[in-house]
């Protein structure tokens, strides 16, 4: 058969060879039009994320995302001899709409599983072959359960949970449940707005659990509360850590009663004991071992005999793994071959398993030697197509100057790709990716998503701008009442640093993100020139609706990022992307799920209309069935097909895989 462009460079990604043996040559093409190996395709099916890990009884258990089943979530566990099965039945989609983005949805308790079902949200039991039980009744919402005690038959559990409310916002609560009775649970603490981490300790005579309340989000100020628990519910409630300017973040019982956490009150996330009602220091480090609290069930450290601990921190944007003496706060940092740490979990006195990324691979689940810091892996994500090495992009971590004197950071990632190379004297198209939250992080960790453009000849910025985690509380609160002027001044200067040094071409600028990400986009397109094209991932328009519509967890979130209202009105409409229309004028597409409780669609129709007015160049994309953030595998392909050919059509090259149907209105034909 005859040998297409693209199978050629898939035999040139091989190492292919001629009849003499000799390697065949580069092909010389546009950046932007490279045919690659990963196909949208493969970064759907790549897509898989290994999450919520646990450890009961010498079993490891963990939920992993299915792009390809609709994109429900499955629960997973390996025996002690290595075989790997989902503990749940086909069509089980185990995840908590708690605080809507979720987390820790499941429990091992007594020998069986407690789990949370999607579309229902009530607590469903697993004990071995019989039909599955449902606990909890409809109306609550469960998550970060934990095992109080009770008989095999019966185990009690204490978990967060959220009661809905017609009409108002959700009710949270610490509550106690017999497992056995069932119903909707014993509520032991309601008082404050949220709640998260409830932990009981080892003789189950305390409870340690966080809280906090509106206007704060929990890496703002929260409370680490501790209390005697009784039959009878709480007493000597306390408050033991945390407050004004200072946030909070997963408690765990040690030897002897002690109670560690980890607090930001210098700056950085470090690790404190609470003992004989004093709290001390056991790690001093200008680095962040906790991260934004986004979903429940975050696992920073794992404590193991010995007085020793295994703990994250993250140090410029980049994991390191570290065994702590928790006497003397001595550190020994291990040397493994990863960027990105994350859910420890005590496997035994001496091991923790843990979910682990590299910069050149998928995330894995593996067990480490706190002894030795030998690693052994469990299972890896589902690959997309491999890459040779002289075709993967690994990040680079770029420091450049921002706005007012300050600093940003970002990864940088070059055009690669074996068997292309582009023509003599041309720059590469870049693409600045903004994260969401905003208080989220751009990592080095390994991603499908950005070599799918790395290898099709763009280069690529994923940016730290202020306001990001894992540089600081500092650095995380640049952005409280700057959001929509400090994170577009990095991202602008990013681009600048770039294309000023010659790494990018200036006239081939692009900006995507998704969520606040999104919000950075419009605010960017509206307000600079640096950008000649754009990608809005379920964006916010305007930021008056959104304070109105958006879910509790984020409810009162802006009185930080921009103000309070009614008071900061005027900053509301200055920053809304609507408000500015005027400098919304080169082409922007949209994508947008019609399910989506945190950014609603109407966000995205608001701007799209307006656009269209105006006879703007714009697409939108609307996903029936897909909430925040697209999870089956048809709409990742559409998607990146469709923004792939977006960047064809404005930036004039003819890309290899885009959606050749994408319709952009209102765009001059070439």
């Amino acid at each position: 058969m005859p040998v297409t462009v693209r199978m050629l460079s898939v035999l040139l990604l091989a190492g292919a060879t001629g009849a003499t043996g000799a390697v065949v040559p580069p092909l010389t093409a546009p950046y932007g039009s490279w045919a690659s190996p990963l196909s949208a395709e493969n970064v759907a099916a790549g897509g898989t994320r290994l999450d919520n890990v646990r450890v009961a009884a010498g079993r490891v258990y963990w939920t992993e995302n299915r792009p390809n089943e609709g994109g429900r979530i499955a629960l997973m566990a390996r025996q002690p001899d290595g075989e790997v099965a989902e503990v749940t039945a086909t069509g089980a989609n185990v995840r908590t709409r708690v605080h809507e983005y979720g987390g820790a949805p499941y429990v091992i308790a007594g020998g069986r599983v407690f789990y949370s079902q999607f579309n229902d949200q009530r607590l469903y039991e697993i004990d071995g072959t019989r039909p599955r039980r449902a606990v909890t009744p409809a109306g609550f919402r469960y998550a970060d359960c934990r095992e109080l005690g009770g008989q095999a038959a019966s185990p009690v559990l204490v978990c967060v949970r959220e009661e809905e409310v017609p009409g108002g916002e959700p009710r949270n609560a610490i509550l106690r449940l017999d497992t056995a009775a069932g119903g909707p649970g014993e509520v032991l603490y309601g008082d404050s707005a949220f709640v998260a981490y409830p932990r009981p300790s080892p003789d189950g005579r305390h409870l340690a659990f966080i809280a906090w309340d509106h206007p704060n989000m929990p890496w703002d100020t929260s409370r680490l509360m501790v209390a005697e628990l009784t039959p009878a519910g709480l007493s000597n409630l306390r408050v033991a850590a945390g407050g004004k300017d200072e946030a909070v973040l997963e408690p765990q019982w040690g030897e002897g009663g002690d109670l560690y956490f980890l607090s930001d009150r210098t700056d950085f996330w470090n690790l404190y004991r609470l003992s004989d009602g004093a709290v001390r220091p056991v790690t001093a480090r200008a680095a962040d071992a906790g991260a934004p609290l986004w979903s429940l069930g975050q696992a920073n450290y794992a404590l193991l005999d010995g007085g020793l601990a295994l703990i994250r921190f993250g140090v410029a944007g980049r994991d390191r793994l570290a065994v702590l003496e928790l006497g003397t706060g001595r550190l020994r940092e291990l040397d493994l071959p990863y960027v990105r740490y994350g859910q420890l979990a005590r496997l035994d006195g001496r091991h923790a398993v843990l979910l682990a990324g590299a910069a050149d691979g998928p995330r894995s689940l593996v067990t480490v030697d706190a002894g030795s810091g030998a690693v052994a892996v469990l299972r890896r994500a589902v690959s997309p197509a491999a890459l040779d090495s002289d075709s993967l992009s690994v990040a680079e971590a770029i420091e450049y100057p921002s706005a007012g004197g300050r600093t940003a950071h970002a990864f940088y990632y070059a055009p690669r790709n074996s068997a292309y190379r582009a023509p003599e004297g041309t720059r590469p198209p870049l693409l600045a990716f903004v994260h969401g939250g905003p208080t989220a992080d751009a990592t080095p960790e390994f991603s499908p998503a950005i070599q799918f453009w790395t290898s099709r000849g763009f280069a690529v910025v994923d940016v730290n701008y202020g306001g990001s985690a894992g540089f600081g509380r500092a650095y995380r609160q640049r952005l409280n009442g700057n959001w929509g002027v400090v994170d577009v001044e990095d991202v602008a200067a990013a681009v600048h640093y770039l294309t000023a040094g010659g790494r990018a071409d200036p006239e081939r600028t692009a900006i995507s993100g998704g969520s606040a990400g999104g919000y950075t986009v419009l605010v960017a397109l509206a307000t600079t020139d640096v950008f000649r094209a754009g990608a809005d991932y379920y964006g916010v328009s305007d930021m008056t609706a959104l304070a109105k519509d958006t879910h509790k967890f984020e409810s009162r979130y802006l009185d930080s990022l921009i103000g309070p209202l009614p008071a900061a009105q005027a900053i509301y409409d200055a920053r809304s992307p609507l408000n500015h229309l005027d400098g919304l004028h080169v082409p922007l597409i949209v994508f947008q799920g019609a399910e989506d409780p945190i950014v609603p669609p109407s966000q995205s129709e608001r701007i799209v209309e307006a656009l269209r007015r105006r006879k703007a160049p714009v697409a939108y994309l609307l996903y029936p069935g897909e909430a925040h953030g697209f999870r089956r595998a048809e709409n990742v392909i559409r998607s990146l097909q469709s923004e792939l050919a977006f960047y064809g059509r404005v930036f004039g090259f003819v890309p290899s895989g885009g959606a050749e149907d994408l319709h952009i209105e209102n765009l001059p034909a070439p």
